[in-house]
């Protein structure tokens, strides 16, 4: 039986959508207060309530912290003025070097050097904030730690191997630019559109990566090529001073608004001059709550979150994906 959600389309049962008899919280549900009906994505991350003339999106929040937002119809307009680009998976491989760390901060907490993460554990430890990775690996694995003593424990693990990635000296494999990227955006150079680099990462994760990619493809400085990058900024450590990030990455769609709005200057209304590539389902969700017409690329979790039925177009490869732009 298909479902109608306005701002996203009509759906079949093959969509990957799954339709709910209430929203999680409770608050809405099909039949009451004008609500149709409600669906979320494969991976129960985002939910949608359908009015006959309007949708909410429901973000949901590991850490406490849900949202709503309306959900805007999209529609490409061409010439395209700035392509907005995930970072981990998409611009450059390094979901396995990731993974690797909260599997070693997990060893560490649980004092088992020998611990290793289950595949089935994969779709919860990538594309989401740091502290949401943490949470599920304590609620399976070590439920008498907390999330800070995690997070301490990651930025420990973290520190020391970007510190021996740039002197030279970590691991050979950790980033890698995506095959095709750097034609790719010098072919988006070439022809004057912005480009913003957009990521859930943290600063001092996100940063060496695209650094190191930048140096493999010898494309100079990073920022000097960028038009725009946008991070989910620096951590909360007892001292310091933190910015927020936490409780504010993918899916929700902060990170991906900030970039065209603030970084480019792309005004809402001109939106849908605007496209968002990704291969993550979460990323697909934050483009398209940020109201941006969404490019999903191979590789990533799309088909298995269930977000395939989200991107106006689903490419193969960064070639297949220029086709489209130009």
């Amino acid at each position: 039986m298909s479902i109608t959600i306005p701002g996203l389309g009509e759906f079949g049962a093959e969509s990957g959508l799954m339709r709910l008899s209430a929203c999680s919280d409770g608050r809405f549900r099909p039949g009451a207060d004008g609500v149709v009906s409600v669906a979320s994505t494969g991976d129960g991350k985002v939910e949608f309530i359908a009015f006959a003339d309007h949708t909410l999106a429901y973000v949901r929040s590991a850490l406490g912290y849900p949202a709503y937002y309306p959900v805007q119809a999209v529609a490409l307009e061409r010439p395209v003025q700035a392509v907005l680009m995930d970072l981990d998976g998409t611009s450059v491989r390094s979901e396995r070097f990731w993974i690797w760390i909260i599997e070693q901060t997990t060893a560490s907490l649980l004092d088992d050097p020998h611990f290793g993460l289950e595949e089935s554990d994969l779709p919860y430890v990538s594309g989401h904030s740091v502290s949401e990775h943490l949470e599920y690996c304590i609620r399976k694995y070590c439920p008498g730690r907390t999330v800070e003593e995690a997070r301490g424990v990651y930025f420990e693990h973290t520190r020391r191997e970007m510190r021996a990635i740039l002197e030279g000296r970590g691991r050979a494999d950790a980033f890698a630019p995506a095959p095709g990227l750097k034609d790719f955006l010098l072919a988006l150079k070439a022809r004057r559109i912005k480009i913003g680099l957009v990521t859930s990462g943290l600063y001092e994760k996100a940063y060496p990566e695209i650094v190191a990619a930048f140096r493999a493809m010898n494309l100079g400085d990073p920022a000097a090529f960028y038009d725009a990058v946008i991070t989910a900024g620096f951590p909360l450590r007892r001292g310091e001073i933190g910015t927020l990030g936490e409780l504010s990455p993918k899916p929700h769609p902060w990170l991906y608004a900030e970039a065209a709005r603030v970084g480019l200057g792309i005004p809402f209304e001109a939106r849908n001059s605007v496209v968002g590539i990704e291969d993550s389902g979460a990323g697909v969700c934050a483009i398209r709550l940020a109201g941006f017409p969404t490019i999903g690329v191979a590789g990533g979790n799309i088909v298995e979150s269930g977000t395939r039925v989200l991107c106006a177009f689903y490419c193969e490869t960064l070639d297949d994906v220029l086709d489209v732009i130009v």
